[in-house]
């Protein structure tokens, strides 16, 4: 199976960049997919509905996180996320933290990945 008929799951706490690294793989011809985790109580749910072939877990710390949203949303909800996460984080294929990343470093990482899938 080549990487680009791979069905890759993104996954990650709210401004992670979830959202950006989609629609950066989709216009270079993959199958990505959202994987709203963060908000459900089923642990494997990202294994349930998506069934990636690659599983993507993108982080944030809750103090970037609200810079990047310009939220002041309270921690709770942050370790909220993180927890319902556990699973996911667990099992994914490739774990990178984006505090310090472009949305093209974050890119560039996975596509380097990709490669050795």
């Amino acid at each position: 199976m080549t990487s680009q008929a791979l069905v890759l799951g993104i996954v990650g706490p709210c401004a992670a960049g979830k959202s950006t690294l989609i629609a950066q793989l989709r216009l270079l011809g993959y199958q990505a997919k959202h994987i709203a985790q963060e908000h459900s109580y089923v642990q494997d749910m990202w294994a349930q509905i998506a069934r990636p072939d690659y599983l993507i877990y993108l982080d944030v710390s809750f103090e970037v996180s609200k810079l990047r949203t310009g939220s002041d949303w309270y921690w709770q909800i942050y370790d909220n996320q993180i927890q319902r996460l556990a699973h996911a984080r667990e099992h994914a294929d490739l774990y990178i933290q984006t505090d310090d990343k472009t949305p093209n470093e974050v890119l560039q990482l996975v596509l380097a990945e990709l490669e050795k899938a």
